[in-house]
C-alpha cells in the first residue's frame, strides 16, 4: 500500500471539514463504530461538530492529520485540500459533486477539476463526488450516510464509482463479511486500480470486487491485476456500460469512458480478472472466495430433498457455466446404502425425505456425493421464517454438511433458492463452521464458476495491452495496399496483381495460376456492389467480368480452393480498451 494510501484508507487521525449534517454524519458512524484514533472537526463558527470540539482553520489541527474528508462546496473546497496539502495531511476524500461529470451541464466543471488537482499536489486524493469509505477493520469511516456495515476481523473489499451501489451493498443481508467499501467517484486523481491495489496488500482482505463504470488507466488495471496474482487473491469484476443508454449515463454520473463491452470483457480476461454480469453475483462470488477460496475446478455436487430443486439445479447448469460429472459406482454403492432402495441416484441428487431428522444417514448421503471427482458441494435448503415457524428442524441439514465438509476436505456450501430464506444468523452461523452460505440458485452456481475460473493458473501476460490513441485521420486502405502491409508482416495472402484498365489486366494476368478472383478497388462492400466475381477460370473470363464491373482500378488474386472455412479477423480500436481483436465465422 502506498504511503498516501495507507494512511487515508488506514488513518489514526481524521479531520472532518465543514460542518453541514454530511460532516456531522462522518464523525457520529466514526464514533459509533468504535474508532480509537483522533477526530478533528473544522469549522470557522462553531464550537463542536456532532459533540466533537472543532478548531477555525485547517492550520489550527494540532497536526497533519492522516486523512481528512472535505464536506463543503466546490469552490470552497479547492482551498481546503490545498491546505491539508501543505500541512502534510496524507489524503483526502472530496465529497463535493460539479467537476468533470457535470461537464455537459456546468461549463466550468472541468476546469474545476483540474483545479483541484493541481491544489492536492502530490497529496493523495480520492474523488471528488464520492461518498469516500468504511474501513470495517479499524473503525475509520469517511462516510456521510447511513450504512449497514459490522465491524470484521477479515472480510472483502469493494470498490465502486456509485455512492448509491455502495450504500446498498452495505445493506445486504447476505452475510457477506465486509472489509473495506470504497467509492472513487470521478477518480480525479486516484482510481479504482490504484484503491483495489492498495487494498490487496491488506492482510486483512481476502478478495476484491470491482463495480466499473470506465476502466480508464489500464496500465494501473495492469498493476492491478499482477499483484492480485501475486498475493494470490482473486479480483471479480462487475462492468456496467453495454448499452447505448449506459454508455451515456457513466458519462454523465462519473465522467467515465465506458468503452464497448467486448472491449472490456476481453481485457479483463487477458489479465485475469473475473467478470460477472449482476450485483447479487458479485457478492455470492465474493462471499464464496472469501470463505472457500478459489475452486479446484468447476465440477459440482448438488443435493436436495426436492426433485423440483434438482431440477432447477441441473437447467442452470450449462447457463452458469458448471458441470454436475454422473456419479462413480462406489459413489452409487455408498448412496444406496444410505438412501435405500428407492431414491434415484443422480447429480444433481433428490435425496428425498426419507431420510430428514437422520443424521447418521445425512451425513453419509453427502459425504458419499463429496467423494467423487467434485470441487465443491451445494446443497439447497431454504430455511424458515423464524417469526411464525421453528427453525430447529433444519438443524439436521446443517450439522451434515459440516460433518460431510471436515470428513472430505472438500469446500461445501448451503443455497437457499430465495435470498430471503438465508437467515443472517444461519449465513453468519455457516461461514463459522467453514461452510458458505449462498443465496439464489444461479448466483450459487455462478459463485462456483467464477471460483473456478479464479483457481485457475493465470501466467502473467507477456507484453503489455497496447493503449489506446486518438487517431489523427481516417484512411481507408486499399485491399491491395492493405494485404500487401500484412503480406510485409509476415501474414501469408494470396498473389495478387492490380490493374486500372483492360490492358494492363490483360498484361498481369500473365504467369498467375487459375482460377482467379477480380475485385474492385475503392468499394468498401463489393459483394453489394458487384464489383468481386469470383472462380474466372481463364483471361477472357476475366476481361469481361471487369469490362462489366464498376470500378477504375481492378485487383486480380489467385483463388484458394478447397477451403474447409471461412474465417474473418479484424482489429478495432476501443477508446476506452485499446487495439481489440476480433475473430468470428465469415468473410
Amino acid at each position: 500500500m502506498s504511503a498516501g494510501l495507507q494512511r487515508l484508507l488506514r488513518p489514526r487521525s481524521i479531520a472532518v471539514i465543514g460542518g453541514g449534517v454530511w460532516c456531522e454524519n462522518v464523525i457520529r458512524q466514526c464514533l459509533s463504530f468504535g474508532f480509537d484514533g483522533d477526530i478533528w472537526p473544522v469549522h470557522p463558527n462553531r464550537e463542536k461538530i456532532a459533540g466533537v470540539p472543532a478548531v477555525r482553520t485547517i492550520s489550527d489541527l494540532p497536526r497533519a492529520p492522516d486523512a481528512a474528508f472535505v464536506g463543503i462546496n466546490r469552490h470552497a473546497t479547492l482551498g481546503a485540500v490545498a491546505d491539508l496539502a501543505d500541512l502534510g495531511a496524507g489524503g483526502a476524500v472530496c465529497f463535493a459533486s460539479g467537476f468533470l461529470e457535470s461537464e455537459g451541464e456546468d461549463g466550468d466543471g472541468a476546469n474545476l477539476q483540474e483545479h483541484l488537482l493541481q491544489a492536492a499536489r502530490d497529496m493523495t486524493l480520492i474523488g471528488p463526488n464520492c461518498y469516500g469509505y468504511i474501513n470495517a477493520l479499524d473503525g475509520a469511516l469517511l462516510w456521510p450516510d447511513q450504512h449497514g456495515a459490522q465491524k470484521v476481523d477479515s472480510g472483502v473489499a469493494i470498490i465502486t464509482q456509485s455512492s448509491n451501489i455502495a450504500i446498498n451493498l452495505t445493506m445486504q443481508r447476505r452475510g457477506l463479511p465486509l472489509a473495506y467499501v470504497v467509492t472513487a467517484g470521478n477518480q480525479a486523481q486516484t482510481g479504482l486500480a490504484d484503491i483495489g491495489a492498495a487494498l490487496l496488500q491488506d492482510e486483512r482482505v481476502t478478495a476484491l470486487g470491482l463495480h466499473i463504470e470506465g476502466i480508464g488507466d489500464i496500465r494501473a488495471m495492469e498493476n492491478l491485476a499482477s499483484i492480485a496474482r501475486d498475493l494470490g487473491k482473486p479480483v471479480v469484476a462487475l462492468k456496467v456500460g453495454n448499452s447505448d443508454q449506459a454508455r451515456a449515463a457513466t458519462v454523465s454520473h462519473t465522467a467515465s469512458l465506458a468503452g464497448s463491452a467486448a472491449g472490456a470483457e476481453a481485457l479483463l480476461k487477458r489479465i485475469g480478472i473475473v467478470q460477472v454480469s449482476t450485483l447479487p453475483e458479485m457478492a455470492e462470488a465474493l462471499k464464496l472466495l472469501h470463505v472457500s477460496g478459489p475452486l479446484a475446478s468447476n465440477r459440482i455436487a448438488s443435493l436436495s430433498c426436492s426433485g423440483g430443486e434438482a431440477s432447477l439445479m441441473a437447467d442452470l447448469a450449462a447457463p452458469c457455466g458448471v458441470i454436475f460429472p454422473p456419479l462413480s459406482a462406489p459413489q452409487k454403492k455408498r448412496l444406496r446404502k444410505a438412501l435405500g432402495p428407492m431414491v434415484s441416484l443422480a447429480n444433481p441428487l433428490d435425496y428425498h425425505t426419507y431420510i430428514w431428522g437422520d443424521s447418521a444417514a445425512m451425513k453419509a448421503a453427502f459425504g458419499a456425493m463429496m467423494s467423487g471427482d467434485v470441487a465443491l458441494g451445494v446443497v439447497v435448503a431454504d430455511f424458515p421464517r423464524d417469526d411464525r415457524c421453528d427453525p430447529a428442524g433444519w438443524d439436521c441439514v446443517i450439522e451434515a454438511v459440516i460433518a460431510a465438509k471436515k470428513a472430505g476436505g472438500k469446500p461445501m456450501a448451503i443455497t437457499a433458492s430465495l435470498p430471503e430464506n438465508m437467515p443472517e444468523g444461519v449465513a453468519a452461523r455457516l461461514i463459522e463452521n467453514g461452510i458458505v452460505p449462498l443465496c439464489g440458485l444461479s448466483e450459487a452456481l455462478t459463485a462456483a464458476r467464477v471460483g473456478a475460473e479464479c483457481g485457475q493458473e493465470q501466467p502473467a501476460p507477456t507484453r503489455p495491452v497496447l493503449l489506446p490513441r486518438t487517431p489523427h485521420r481516417t484512411v481507408t486502405l486499399l485491399e491491395g495496399d492493405a494485404k500487401a502491409a500484412l503480406a510485409a508482416a509476415g501474414v501469408w495472402v494470396p498473389k495478387a496483381r492490380r490493374g486500372v484498365s483492360i490492358q494492363e489486366i490483360a498484361a498481369v494476368l500473365q504467369g498467375m495460376t487459375y482460377p482467379v478472383v477480380l475485385k474492385g478497388e475503392g468499394i468498401a462492400h463489393k459483394t453489394e456492389a458487384g464489383a468481386v466475381v469470383l472462380e474466372l477460370g481463364d483471361a477472357e473470363q476475366v476481361l469481361s467480368a471487369a469490362s462489366d464491373m464498376p470500378a477504375d482500378s481492378f485487383l486480380v488474386e489467385e483463388m484458394i480452393t478447397g477451403c474447409l472455412c471461412e474465417l474473418l479477423i479484424g482489429v478495432v480500436l476501443d477508446p476506452a480498451h485499446g487495439y481489440v481483436l476480433t475473430l468470428g465465422a465469415g468473410g
